[in-house]
C-alpha cells in the first residue's frame, strides 16, 4: 500500500553547484523540506534521506542533502536524467519525490 504522505511534488529550477563544475542540483521548497525533515526516518552519511525522484519520464533512486547555505534540502539530478529529460542549469523542472526507507 502507498503512503501518498511521503510523496512530494512541486517545480524548482536546475542549478549548477559550481561555475566550472558537473553537479547540478534542485533546492527542495522550504515547506516541503519542513515536511520531509519531519517524515523522515533514520538518515544516511551527511544527514542525507533516500528518496526515488521523478522528472519528466525518467525516475531514478538518490538522496537529498542537508544544505545549510539553500537552508534546505537540495537534490542531485545525474547528467542521464538531464540528457534523458533535455535540460540543464537554469530550467525549471517538474519533480515528484517519494521518500524510501
Amino acid at each position: 500500500m502507498r503512503d501518498d504522505s511521503r510523496v512530494f511534488e512541486f517545480a524548482a529550477d536546475l542549478w549548477l553547484w559550481r561555475e566550472n563544475g558537473a553537479w547540478h542540483f534542485i533546492t527542495v521548497p522550504p515547506d516541503v523540506s519542513d515536511e520531509i525533515e519531519d517524515l523522515a526516518g533514520p538518515r544516511g552519511g551527511f544527514g542525507s534521506v533516500k528518496v526515488e525522484a521523478t522528472v519528466g519520464g525518467t525516475t531514478w533512486r538518490t538522496s537529498l542533502f542537508p544544505s545549510t547555505e539553500q537552508r534546505s534540502f537540495v537534490m542531485p539530478v545525474k547528467r542521464a536524467v538531464r540528457v534523458a529529460e533535455s535540460c540543464g542549469a537554469g530550467d525549471r523542472i517538474r519533480v515528484r519525490l517519494s521518500l524510501q526507507p
